[in-house]
């Protein structure tokens, strides 16, 4: 799967948004469902949670109402995956749980876990906009997992279920970073930083938000249950070029020489500063030097993660498995029937007229005709968030599963999601 920043930002062209909004002001774009429905669904969501080794109380974490649940109280003492160590692990019972009780549920650092994740990070950052990395926020109606805050990166919201209310607030820290003088500020700091209200800006799905780093913000979940992927996008700062610059320091004697020991006399502490005034202007020079700049521009250029990339076959000069047939995206170890196709045009229903059946769409488009057995499994289908080609073969055996799923693919109704 492949996506890239127009494609994210559409209709919105890209020149138009580093022009007015990168690093300006947010942004919230309105989308078709079908927009970002092959990032994450609620079947790869469940996918990736029953993986449970990979999960610890740090990646997968539990919030209600603003405060976060304690990891023991959510976990078990299990070994974990690295190096046999034990840690603590996430309980199905026991998240399931605490989310009856309405706690959210966020899953860290999830960029690289399904296909959909993976083609956003790699649009974000083949963009030159930084390092991408994502979280899943899945929470229930009239619960707030956290209060008014800001982030210390970018964030690019994609809502892919349900509904939810972000609140953008008119303040905006001065570009923060992940360091205890930002992260230790009280919410009482907070509340009093944050300004009066901006915007009111109801998320559906499809939608994108995007705020830039330090934006004050906190969201609600309007619908019954809410999913968005926020992804933080870390741009190279300066802070970056004087690390860079540490590693060229140490190559330089002058800066391995001691600093003038100060004894309390006028002629130590002159001493000090014209050393201090040496070395700023060595570092001056550095600065301009063009090995320096090609590392920089360098450093800029390949500020991003390096994910996937893995072909053992075609390493070792070996064809790949024939693809599945009958036009479906095939799915890791099921072919065609393995093919999971999520519903996206909500309130499409199957309608009796006289002696015949049409499927009606939600915003007026043309009717799709259906037998009586078509219509029977149409509402089979719209019942469920998304349905795989062997259940719904399974479940209406008599009906043809292909041509029916090609009709509601060509309807917008159905679209056809990446194996996780």
């Amino acid at each position: 799967m492949k996506m890239t920043l127009a494609e994210l930002l559409a209709p919105m062209a890209p020149e138009t948004f580093f022009a007015e909004y990168h690093d300006r002001q947010p942004l919230h774009l309105r989308g078709d469902p079908a927009k970002f429905a092959s990032v994450l669904s609620w079947r790869q969501i469940n996918r990736l949670l029953d993986m449970t080794h990979i999960w610890t109380s740090h990646s997968l974490r539990l919030v209600l109402d603003g405060v976060p649940v304690p990891a023991e109280q959510y976990c078990v003492r299990a070994i974990t995956r690295d190096a046999g160590a034990p840690g603590l692990q996430p309980d199905a019972r026991r998240v399931q749980d605490w989310v009856r009780r309405g706690a959210s549920v966020v899953m860290n650092d999830v960029d690289s876990l399904t296909p959909g994740l993976a083609a956003v990070s790699e649009a974000l950052e083949s963009a030159g906009l930084g390092k991408a990395q994502a979280n899943v926020y899945i929470s229930w109606q009239s619960h707030k997992a956290f209060p008014a805050h800001y982030d210390t990166h970018e964030v690019w919201a994609l809502q892919v279920e349900g509904e939810k209310t972000w609140n953008i607030w008119e303040g905006r820290a001065e570009w923060p970073i992940p360091h205890p003088m930002f992260r230790n500020e009280s919410q009482e700091q907070h509340e009093r930083a944050k300004g009066a209200l901006r915007a009111t800006v109801v998320m559906k799905p499809g939608d994108l938000l995007y705020l830039p780093r330090g934006w004050y913000h906190d969201a609600l979940a309007e619908a019954p249950a809410s999913v968005h992927v926020a992804f933080g996008v870390h741009a190279p700062l300066g802070i970056d070029f004087v690390n860079l610059l540490f590693e060229r320091l140490l190559q330089d004697a002058e800066f391995r020489k001691p600093l003038p020991r100060q004894d309390g006399s006028a002629a130590a502490k002159f001493a000090l500063t014209s050393r201090a005034a040496q070395l700023g202007g060595r570092l001056a020079e550095l600065c301009r030097d063009p090995k320096v700049t090609a590392a920089l521009e360098q450093m800029v250029r390949e500020f991003r993660f390096h994910r996937g990339g893995n072909d053992l076959l075609a390493t070792r000069g070996l064809a790949p498995p024939a693809a599945a047939a009958g036009g479906d995206m095939p799915a890791a170890g099921g072919g065609e029937e393995g093919t999971t196709f999520r519903v996206v045009a909500n309130g499409a229903r199957p309608v009796r007229r006289g002696a015949e059946f049409v499927l009606k769409a939600p915003q007026g488009g043309p009717a799709l005709p259906l037998s009586a057995a078509e219509a029977e499994a149409t509402g089979w289908i719209l019942a469920r968030p998304d349905v795989t080609a062997g259940e719904l073969r399974a479940a209406h055996p008599a009906v043809d599963a292909a041509g029916l799923r090609a009709r509601l693919r060509a309807a917008g109704v159905l679209v056809a999601v990446p194996a996780a």
